[in-house]
């Protein structure tokens, strides 16, 4: 990545892709019972929190002043929000546990077929076999096997076959609406998929892949074709990445870089314009940044 400072835009030009950016998140917001003024307080709270911490001058304090003229609020309200600290990155403890297995399901030689499937698992097995029971201890020893199958299969992650064996589930590839777990990726996913974007347009050189492809004027038939054939061929990208990014962490000493590789699908109705002259071709078709 290139050590130049990010390039300042102009505010007027940012207004349109932040409605569009928003839009889904106020909507989001509305349906559960978030209003504009106990988003405000947040972005407040934000704003400061972010000039503080993320545009101190080095070797200087930053002071109220420099906070208030950096983001328009007034410095009473800045020395009342500062000093909160700087967010917190952590992950949910359930969260954290619940990835780290099923990674390492997904990716471990040990616990994955000559076709890189993850295997049924008995719940318990000689120590040199496949199990459950192996699979949980390799990852943590502060949670008994039991508990977590238990919580897996109330949660319907995991299945038991003919054999009672513990098969994965699809639904462990996405979790429930509305818990803890798709809350967390809501926000980790999002920020970095923003994050990366923001880089690009502020460096000179995009540092990170932001691509998308798109098209427009299809059918709901066609939409939905391309829909599946994009699941498949993204969940194949992220178990071939997870299976060599698992292989490699796990011979590599222990260090303060992370690292996120997303894809995301999306696919709606666009209503026509209410009135149009004449006919025109509006399709929208191939790769775009």
């Amino acid at each position: 990545m290139s050590g130049d400072a990010p390039r300042s835009l102009d505010p007027a030009k940012l207004h349109a892709p932040l409605a569009r950016l928003l839009r889904p998140l106020v909507r989001l917001l509305i349906r559960s019972g978030i209003t504009f003024p106990m988003l405000a307080e947040l972005l407040r709270e934000l704003y400061v929190n972010v000039a503080e911490y993320d545009f101190a001058l080095q070797g200087k304090e930053q002071t109220d002043s420099r906070v208030s003229l950096l983001t328009g609020i007034h410095r009473k309200e800045v020395r009342r929000l500062r000093g909160a600290g700087a967010p917190v990155n952590a992950v949910p403890a359930t969260v954290s546990q619940t990835s780290r297995i099923l990674a390492r399901w997904l990716a471990d030689p040990d616990f994955t077929g000559p076709d890189g499937r993850p295997l049924p698992l008995p719940r318990t097995a000689e120590p040199s076999q496949a199990s459950f029971e192996r699979l949980v201890a390799s990852v943590t020893r502060d949670v008994r096997p039991r508990a977590v199958l238990d919580e897996w299969l109330d949660r319907r992650l995991v299945v038991l076959d003919a054999e009672d064996r513990a098969v994965l589930a699809e639904a462990a590839y996405v979790p429930r609406g509305g818990d803890d777990q798709q809350l967390y990726y809501l926000g980790r996913n999002l920020h970095d998929h923003i994050a990366a974007a923001v880089a690009n347009v502020e460096a000179g050189s995009p540092p990170f892949l932001e691509r998308a492809v798109h098209y427009d004027g299809l059918t709901k038939e066609m939409a939905e074709q391309l829909q599946q054939r994009s699941r498949d061929v993204a969940m194949e990208a992220l178990h071939t990445l997870n299976r060599e990014a698992h292989a490699a962490s796990d011979k590599a000493p222990p260090g303060q870089w992370r690292w996120n590789f997303g894809v995301y699908v999306y696919s709606e109705e666009v209503p026509p314009p209410p009135a149009a002259a004449a006919p025109t071709d509006t399709s929208d078709k191939g790769a775009k940044p």
